[in-house]
């Protein structure tokens, strides 16, 4: 989305389905959507324990979370999940359900399959048809399932041993890629994280706090370097990414080194650049509390205007946080996070560097 947040008159509704069926009763709700490899997360308190106590004999339970602003003739869904708890406060007379999205089954299921021989995107997608979940991937030409030429399985057994979980194997081919990875209702989203593009305004007159944070570490000039040994050419490789300030206020450089076993030179590289990326982002951090919307969601561009500050600029929507209740109505809070403006990343002085070769 684009052009200034419009927080005008609003009628909000709520709207709670339990496996298909609408739910009565529903006094509270709060959804956390988040960008950190995470699922996201709900809270739902009813004041009806009966009828969620009959729900809560199941074994599972999906719920999907539903907002209208404008009285009930449309609503949006901000969450769809399954229930991880039942909690029924018997002498307050409400019942609370806590969950996740649908990436749950993925965190839940243990793994000790190699994938030998399937690229990162076959592996998504195998694993978001076993879950029931609409794949959304881009594809990818990397063999990610063993070492170049040997038989010694590269993400399974080298990354976690005997055993991991589905999720943590997505998470892992996922920062290989340079891709971000992600459940939205039903779909599965692996790719690489999103363009920047036109962001909505939010002005510090519409929101009801907001702080404002920078970090002097991530301020100054950052190198990443990553090390890795290569098994098929039997060489180890240094590879570098480096971002530099716009401000030049200071000359230190913040080193932060990753040793990553069995890349190539180029996948080295990739991974050095994605991790600078992430470090970077950190630099300046917004946080602020509003009346809620639907539009805003992780991933997005967000521009900060009228602080009269250098914080006016563009960035990143890292977390929201959305309650719709009958005491207080439909708020939010969000976290929104990037460089400051002006900063530049810079390509190596050398592509690779060859520390040494096995005789």
């Amino acid at each position: 989305m684009s052009g200034v947040l419009d927080f005008g008159v609003r009628r909000p509704r709520l709207r709670v389905l339990a496996d298909g069926a609408l739910v009565g009763g529903v006094i509270d709700a709060e959804v956390i959507n988040n960008n950190h490899y995470a699922a996201d997360r709900f809270r739902l308190t009813a004041a009806d324990p009966a009828g969620f106590a009959a729900l809560a004999g199941r074994a599972e339970l999906q719920v999907d979370v539903q907002v209208s602003l404008d009285g009930g003739f449309a609503f949006t869904s901000l969450i769809q999940g399954a229930v991880d708890t039942v909690e029924i406060d018997v002498a307050g007379g409400t019942v609370h359900l806590d969950g996740r999205d649908l990436s749950a089954a993925l965190i839940e299921a243990r793994t000790q399959e190699t994938f030998a021989n399937n690229t990162a995107s076959e592996i998504a997608e195998q694993l978001a048809a076993r879950h029931g979940l609409t794949p959304d991937v881009q594809r990818t030409t990397t063999p990610a399932g063993r070492y170049w030429q040997l038989e010694h399985d590269r993400i399974v057994l080298n990354q976690f041993g005997r055993a991991t979980t589905e999720w943590d194997l997505l998470v892992t081919l996922a920062q290989f890629e340079g891709f971000d990875v992600w459940v939205s209702g039903t779909t599965l989203h692996f790719r690489p994280p999103p363009a920047a593009v036109a962001a909505a305004v939010l002005r510090a007159a519409d929101v009801t706090g907001l702080r404002l944070e920078r970090s002097l570490t991530l301020a100054r000039d950052i190198q990443v370097t990553v090390k890795s040994w290569n098994s098929r050419q039997q060489n180890a490789f240094v590879q570098t990414a480096r971002r530099r300030t716009a401000s030049r206020e200071s000359g230190r450089v913040q080193n932060y080194v990753y040793v990553v076993p069995n890349l190539t030179p180029d996948e080295a590289l990739k991974y050095a650049q994605a991790r600078l990326a992430e470090l970077t982002q950190h630099e300046r951090v917004v946080s602020a509390e509003m009346p809620g919307d639907l539009a805003l969601m992780p991933r997005m561009m967000l521009r900060l205007e009228g602080t009269g500050t250098a914080f006016d600029q563009d960035y990143w929507i890292d977390r929201v946080e959305r309650q719709v209740s009958v005491a207080h109505g439909f708020t939010q809070s969000l976290r929104a996070k990037n460089a400051s403006t002006g900063s530049q990343a810079t390509a190596p002085g050398d592509k690779v560097i060859s520390v040494w070769t096995a005789s």
